[in-house]
């Protein structure tokens, strides 16, 4: 996958590798476990954002891509937000409390990660034409661009989120 890509597909898979990979470095007891949190925050809340303002209306159009996998993908962005939370306001990232919560967060999120990867891509990867793809991957980059820049992971917008 070159980095130069506008596919929305292989956007989307980018973000979910990293997070695979910021939830190894939030499981490492040497890591600097709260600077990962903070850019794992950011990167799913950015992510989700993006998908739910700029991809999921757009393949909600598609005939051949199901509708009720966009709503669910919606719902479980929500469960994500939730468990997120729930471990951003854990103060000691070695305490047993923080543990726990990372997994309840890490299973959320692999579980989002590999229903969306299953249905919603595959379907948008099968019906969606390339160029339509690259529209979507440039919306996409921009809407995350957006959700970052205003610290769109802090517990306080998370807090929002959530409510």
């Amino acid at each position: 996958m070159s980095s130069a890509t506008s596919d929305v597909v292989e956007l989307i898979l980018r973000d979910h590798r990293r997070m695979e990979e910021l939830f190894r470095t939030l499981r490492s007891a040497e890591a600097d476990r709260a600077a990962a949190l903070r850019e794992f925050s950011a990167l799913l809340v950015a992510h989700s954002e993006a998908e739910e303002d700029e991809v999921y209306p757009a393949l909600r159009r598609y005939k051949n891509v199901d509708g009720e996998d966009v709503e669910h993908g919606v719902h479980e962005h929500e469960e994500a937000n939730e468990a997120l939370l729930a471990l951003l306001e854990v103060k000691d990232t070695m305490s047993e409390e923080w543990e726990e919560k990372l997994e309840a967060l890490v299973a959320a999120v692999n579980h989002h990660v590999d229903e969306e990867e299953r249905t919603l891509l595959n379907d948008t990867r099968e019906n969606v034409a390339d160029d339509r793809r690259t529209e979507l991957g440039k919306a996409f980059l921009e809407a995350r661009a957006k959700h970052l820049d205003a610290d769109c992971g802090s517990v306080d917008h998370v807090r929002e989120l959530v409510a």
